[in-house]
């Protein structure tokens, strides 16, 4: 817990410097957009591990911005990360900027995925985050040299909303879900590797997933990270872990008894806090540090 506070800390200033412009996903407009939004951030929505949290919402026009990890580090891998916030707004710097900040810490570039919300009037909820979560993939993956990444090596993770758009970029990538605007969208958009941290929506009934997350061999190798006690969405990684057992797909799953919902890498004072040295065994097994 300590040590992911001296984290945050010290590479905060770094990854300012790091940290690239934002490319947007797509520059002629995105699928099915049909209004302008202005985009919104505050700070106002309450505080996590005596921190506020900054709030975003009404994007419009879905963006990546990569943070590189150090070269004296690197280790060639890259992960996709999608903050939570019940589709309706995106938890920034909890779920995302500090996010980034650990997994340069560990060698990994993080390209931070600032997707579409609130939720679309007549759409699934995450339809037009997935639309954007597949489009960073296959620009990541088509601008690997670019970036010194490892094509095959490209993940991606996310918290609570962010972890349920995470799987279903896991379980839905042999179907682009908008029409093809370029080369890009010729890349594939499968990730190689998923990180859930206390995913939402997944569970459905009769400890099945729900109908819209197709669980396959072919889905990447995936860890899950959930406390018991968050009561509202702890079936949502009893079931997914289940789903994957059956399909054959290699999962880690780190129950802890309590730490509830929205922690972050913030220091909460419960156990749930040491799932980033989890992670990184993790990484390791599977092969990110090459």
């Amino acid at each position: 817990m300590k040590k992911i506070s001296l984290l945050l800390a010290g590479l905060l200033a770094i990854n300012m410097m790091n940290a690239q412009t934002a490319i947007k996903l797509f520059p002629g407009g995105a699928p099915g957009e049909t209004k302008k939004l202005t985009e919104k951030s505050d700070d106002t929505g309450g505080q996590v591990g005596g921190i506020k949290v900054t709030r975003m919402t009404d994007v419009g026009e879905p963006e990546i911005t990569i943070y590189p990890a150090p070269s004296d580090i690197a280790s060639g891998a890259a992960m996709v990360v999608c903050p939570g916030g019940a589709y309706e707004i995106l938890a920034y710097d909890l779920e995302g900027t500090e996010i980034c900040d650990w997994l340069n810490a560990a060698g990994i570039t993080a390209v931070l995925l600032k997707y579409r919300v609130p939720r679309r009037e007549n759409r699934p909820k995450h339809e037009a985050p997935l639309q954007d979560a597949q489009r960073a993939i296959s620009y990541v993956r088509s601008n690997a040299k670019k970036y010194g990444i490892d094509p095959d090596r490209i993940g991606i993770m996310g918290f609570s909303a962010g972890a349920h758009l995470s799987a279903m970029a896991s379980t839905s990538f042999n179907k682009r879900t908008y029409p093809a605007k370029d080369d890009i969208d010729k890349v594939s958009c499968r990730p190689d590797f998923c990180l859930l941290v206390y995913p939402a929506y997944l569970d459905g009934e009769n400890f099945r997933v729900a109908p819209e997350v197709n669980v396959t061999k072919e889905v990447p190798p995936t860890m899950l990270v959930q406390a018991e006690d968050d009561a509202s969405y702890v079936n949502s990684s009893l079931f997914y872990y289940y789903a994957l057992k059956q399909a054959g797909v290699p999962a880690w799953m780190h129950l802890y008894s309590k730490g509830g919902h929205g922690y972050g890498l913030r220091d909460t004072g419960a156990m749930v806090n040491e799932w980033p040295d989890r992670a990184e065994d993790w990484f390791q097994e599977i092969g990110l540090y090459k």
